[in-house]
């Protein structure tokens, strides 16, 4: 079987591997010279601790399963299991960490309530004050900037893939066949759209009514922090935003106790994962209403700022980078991803949200499994 897949990010690079896997021809397309989207733009972070029950649940956990065993083979991923916490500072918020270890798959997730000695014990970065934290065993993080790369040199060992970057995929011209900019066309037996958060063009031709948005978000990342973070650390808002932590005790914190005003008006909440060089990636911001801003502002920077420090209890290293994001996200946000036929022989595959990097091998394997390679 040949199989052409358009799109150089995570999703469409997982979906080379599962079809290099089981045997296939593959030519992956790119319409930059490298993936520069949200697969870049991310936090490396395989969060399975946030995920809502059932199959988005059981997709993170897979690919949490799949990640491990690819890092195995492909060091240059930079896969580390290394968990996450999640300080909280008072009764409110101690109560929804409460709440997500009493549920039924709390064990599946990894979660445990631990004191602030044994937090401390976990991560002896965390220096700042608060009274306990939620531990994710099942959290893990890879290297987003470098990790199409090592998967793609993996790919061509195989004798059976090749990587066509710079050329635009712009038309189907028939069963199994699409044509680029170049005006080359490009035949297999399946064409696999994957193009992100790149949902004009050709997309909108076939699927005028996509049932995706974009989310545009703001991300920054500091000079090496000098010692090791050994978990990744995200806040008390991250309790709002994730659907695992849906219970009384969270509809009482988002009643009695208000975001920070620059948190609520950006929609915000604290991931911070430590790269491979030392640096601490942090964010986030979510916008959803378009025409998105073309700049960064800096007020919800100097809010993350305030928030590492007080769980760090020592300043932020410099900031070496800011950047935003986009990435598409199903409307449906239940959905794990729109996965659509849209022509013969051809499927668009897109929208897993902020889940890209983390359930992208599942989702692959599901795309693959459906079609019967």
């Amino acid at each position: 079987m040949r199989v052409i897949v358009v799109g150089g990010g995570v999703v469409g690079t997982m979906h080379a591997w599962q079809a290099v896997e089981r045997g296939h021809e593959v030519v992956q397309i790119e319409r930059e010279a490298e993936a520069r989207g949200a697969s870049l733009r991310n936090f490396g972070q395989i969060w399975v601790s946030g995920r809502a029950g059932g199959e988005e649940l059981d997709t993170a956990l897979r690919a949490r399963e799949l990640w491990e065993a690819i890092g195995e083979r492909v060091p240059g991923l930079g896969f580390r299991a290394i968990g996450s916490l999640t300080p909280v500072r008072n009764s409110r918020e101690h109560a929804v960490a409460e709440a997500a270890v009493a549920r039924a798959d709390a064990a599946a997730r990894g979660y445990e309530l631990v004191t602030a000695e044994e937090a401390r014990a976990i991560n002896p970065a965390l220096r700042g004050a608060f009274e306990a934290a939620l531990w994710c065993e099942r959290d893990a993080a890879v290297e987003p900037r470098t990790a199409q790369l090592h998967l793609r040199e993996a790919l061509k060992a195989s004798g059976r893939y090749t990587f066509l970057p710079g050329r635009e995929v712009r038309e189907v011209v028939g069963n199994g066949a699409v044509r680029d900019d170049h005006g080359d066309v490009h035949r297999g037996d399946a064409v696999i759209l994957a193009t992100g958060a790149w949902l004009s063009g050709l997309v909108r031709e076939l699927v005028p009514d996509l049932p995706v948005r974009r989310v545009r978000l703001q991300m920054m990342q500091t000079v090496p922090l000098g010692e090791t973070l050994t978990t990744s650390v995200a806040d008390a808002d991250s309790f709002r935003y994730y659907p695992a932590y849906k219970s009384e005790a969270l509809d009482e914190l988002n009643a009695e106790q208000a975001q920070a005003p620059i948190a609520a008006a950006h929609k915000m909440q604290l991931l911070m994962v430590q790269r491979q060089d030392g640096g601490l990636t942090i964010g986030d911001t979510h916008e959803y209403e378009h025409p998105f801003a073309f700049d960064t502002l800096e007020d919800p920077y100097a809010h993350l700022t305030e928030v590492v420090e007080s769980f760090l209890g020592r300043p932020l290293p410099q900031i070496r980078r800011r950047w935003a994001g986009v990435y598409a996200q199903c409307t449906d946000t239940t959905r794990v991803v729109h996965r659509q036929q849209v022509a013969d022989g051809v499927w668009l595959v897109t929208g897993p949200g902020g889940r890209g990097m983390t359930c992208s091998p599942a989702i692959a394997e599901t795309t693959a499994n459906e079609l019967g390679w």
